[in-house]
């Protein structure tokens, strides 16, 4: 696959003297490539290959079956992930969680959902609760095993004066009387679902909810 590519970098592997192959993500699909020279000390390459960042990638296939890379440039690094153990823990996390699912179901969603999540990382501001589990939202409905927040176990309307029960069997609420699911629990995960990451972060008075809908999402999210 030849072209420029705005990319993020999902693994390197140290190739020969002074080579690197490259996994990156892109809009059009994950691409295996190979930087050469990349570890010399004055490589024009180096910089537009590191990890926790949005580079512009140039590729040409060879007839050797490994595409190379032609040109990186770094448009965005994500340095203040680096700051925070935490966040940079799970910023690897998402990735390979990404690079695998990524190989199974292609499409440009992938691309979109992790550059979100990096951003979001970035920013000390954004709950990392938060990020987090917009990701395994996403990631679970990407999947296909989206989280219904509109029925119930039995089929019938979610109520917002009901409270429910996480079914991990069956991956579906159950209408339970000490449920701790409540309506303003449904209500921010639906909003999670429906509105990118930056806009959710906007949203105040939901730190009380949080924590119960990240303990939901990844238990829809199997991770």
């Amino acid at each position: 696959m030849s072209g420029r590519f705005r990319s993020i970098v999902l693994r390197r592997i140290n190739y020969g003297e002074a080579d690197r192959i490259v996994d990156i993500l892109t809009p059009d699909g994950q691409i295996s490539a190979i930087a050469k020279g990349a570890r010399r000390e004055k490589s024009k390459l180096a910089g537009g290959i590191e990890l926790l960042a949005v580079s512009d990638i140039t590729i040409h296939d060879s007839k050797s079956g490994l595409a190379i890379i032609t040109s990186a440039r770094m448009e965005q690094f994500f340095s203040k992930i680096l700051e925070d153990y935490d966040r940079l823990q799970f910023a690897y996390s998402a990735i390979k969680l990404v690079a695998k699912a990524s190989k199974d179901i292609d499409g440009p969603e992938w691309f979109a959902v992790l550059e979100e999540v990096l951003e979001g990382l970035n920013k000390p501001q954004v709950s990392r609760l938060l990020v987090e589990t917009w990701f395994f939202v996403h990631y679970a409905e990407l999947l296909g095993d989206e989280l219904n927040t509109r029925s119930d176990s039995a089929g019938e309307l979610l109520v917002a004066s009901e409270n429910y029960l996480y079914d991990d069997t069956e991956k579906v609420l159950r209408l339970h009387a000490q449920g701790t699911i409540s309506g303003d629990h449904i209500k921010l995960l639906r909003l999670i679902a429906a509105k990118p990451l930056a806009a959710v972060s906007q949203v105040g008075g939901i730190d009380e909810v949080l924590p119960e809908c990240w303990s939901l999402a990844r238990r829809q999210a199997a991770v």
